[in-house]
């Protein structure tokens, strides 16, 4: 069982900057994937980025390709979220979640991971 808990989120103005924070309890985040996800309001869950379990590798959603960057501390047992040069379509709460099944491919969708936090709300004004 993983619990996962999201942090730094808030009200931004566009071309900011925000770091979320993806913090796990478990003595095997180290080997789950993680991703992350937004939700805007009156729209569906969308994938936004994900890291391996060894952080070697990450994949972006092309809407933040370029702006959002995903890292891992596996030894404080945190994901973070790096974005910048945030915009208004950005506006969402963000979730992050856990892949435990050591997949040889890169989770991007829902489906393939079981555990989820309960989300941090980004707002991004123009």
């Amino acid at each position: 069982q993983v619990q996962l808990v999201e942090s730094g989120g808030g009200l931004v103005q566009a071309g900011g900057s925000l770091r979320l924070s993806c913090a796990a309890s478990g003595r095997t985040f180290s080997s789950y994937a993680i991703g992350w996800f937004r939700q805007a309001p009156g729209k569906e869950r969308e994938f936004v980025a994900v890291i391996s379990w060894s952080g070697g590798t990450g994949s972006y959603a092309d809407s933040v390709k370029g702006r959002f960057a995903i890292s891992r501390d596996n030894a404080k047992n945190t994901v973070y979220l790096q974005m910048n040069s945030l915009k208004p379509e950005d506006t969402a709460v963000y979730f992050c979640a856990a892949d435990p099944s050591r997949r040889g491919w890169l989770p991007i969708t829902q489906a393939e991971y079981d555990y989820w936090g309960q989300g941090t709300q980004v707002t991004v004004s123009s």
